[in-house]
């Protein structure tokens, strides 16, 4: 009850309550909060379409109400009154701070947390709360109940909701190809960038690497830029590789993960394996088993250790993800120590080893020896 009481304010009374009627308040607080806590991803969701952590960064400091309505964008009549409560929102939730200037005008500032959604910088995350937020990549979740219910012999949730698989979908929907390239983009940049801070003697020992589903090599060239004595392979299915740009140092090979993995020092999957089933997974690490050498060789997953009943960082982030995955993938999930221990045993890798960086995912080494 502690807990729970520190995060409300301010106090609530509970002069003449019994502690009945404390746990079945508090109770009704809680419902209440998480069945209206989609809005503060509408909120959000709507100052990055108007681009207002962008605006303000623009001029360096922070702004009134009425110089951040001036300066958004093909906006023919702006409703300032209806921004400063989407901005209400904002400040509440620490996206923007708010002070109080000495003409008695709110002053809007960016903090920590909207430096993450700006738009006009590489390290934003912006492109992938779109994503998240766009109703082809939100709607399936209301069918969860139903493949519970059901199975998913009849179709994934997002089957259920589109008549066509995710993966399908990207390529019938322009608009929604778009924003799920350029969301996976955005946190390939994020995730690399502590991939490779992360990983130095990792990546110092190897000479050649494979990046399964490495898409159009942007990840892969980032790691190669950082160690350029790595020969690189970047491996995915040919209508992918066959758009993919030059890079120094890449090879980009097209091909089938299910049926055989080009042979290297070393094997790379970055959030791969969390969109397949078990039986899939089993396949695809069986063959990056006979793709690496049984002396030295190594598969480096940079995916999620879900820890359900920890307090880190990224935990509630994690399940979060795992519920995305529960509407989007047939046996898509993110694992547990235990779930990588199994796959490893499965498929033929002898010991493993978690190493933590400063990202949602971590990286899991596997070794044949």
């Amino acid at each position: 009850m502690e807990t729970v009481l520190s995060t409300l304010s301010p106090p609530l009374d509970f002069k003449g309550l019994s502690q009945e009627e404390q746990d079945s308040l508090l109770g009704q607080v809680e419902i209440w909060r998480y069945m209206t806590c989609f809005t503060d991803s509408v909120a959000l969701k709507t100052v990055i379409e108007l681009r207002i952590a962008d605006i303000i960064d623009r001029y360096g400091k922070p702004l009134s109400l009425s110089q951040i309505v001036e300066n958004i964008e093909d906006a023919p009549s702006p409703d300032a009154s209806l921004l400063q409560r989407v901005l209400r929102v904002m400040v509440r939730r620490k996206i923007f701070s708010a002070e109080v200037s000495e003409t008695g005008e709110t002053l809007y500032g960016l903090t920590r947390a909207s430096k993450w959604i700006l738009r006009d910088t590489k390290m934003t995350l912006s492109p992938m709360l779109l994503l998240e937020n766009h109703p082809i990549h939100l709607n399936p979740a209301h069918h969860i109940s139903e493949i519970i219910r059901e199975g998913t012999k009849n179709g994934t949730a997002f089957f259920r909701c589109h008549g066509h698989e995710q993966f399908e979908m990207t390529g019938l929907d322009p608009e929604y190809n778009k924003l799920f390239n350029e969301g996976m983009v955005c946190t390939a940049r994020v995730v690399s960038k502590a991939v490779i801070t992360g990983y130095r003697d990792g990546f110092n020992q190897i000479k050649s690497l494979v990046d399964v589903g490495g898409g159009i090599g942007g990840s892969l060239s980032e790691i190669v830029r950082a160690y350029p004595h790595i020969n690189a392979i970047n491996f995915d299915l040919p209508h992918v590789v066959a758009t993919a740009p030059k890079y120094d140092g890449i090879t980009h090979v097209g091909g089938d993960m299910f049926v055989s993995i080009p042979s290297a020092d070393a094997i790379y999957m970055k959030w791969i394996l969390h969109d397949w089933s078990d039986e899939h997974c089993v396949k695809i690490l069986k063959n990056c088993r006979k793709a690496i050498p049984e002396k030295g060789g190594k598969v480096i997953i940079v995916d999620h250790v879900l820890r359900p009943d920890g307090n880190e960082l990224f935990t509630d982030v994690g399940i979060a993800f795992d519920m995305m995955l529960l509407a989007h993938n047939a046996g898509g999930k993110e694992r547990t120590e235990e779930n990588w221990k199994w796959l490893f045993k499965e498929t033929g890798f002898a010991r493993y080893n978690i190493i933590k960086i400063n990202a949602l995912p971590s990286i899991i080494e596997a070794f044949p020896i």
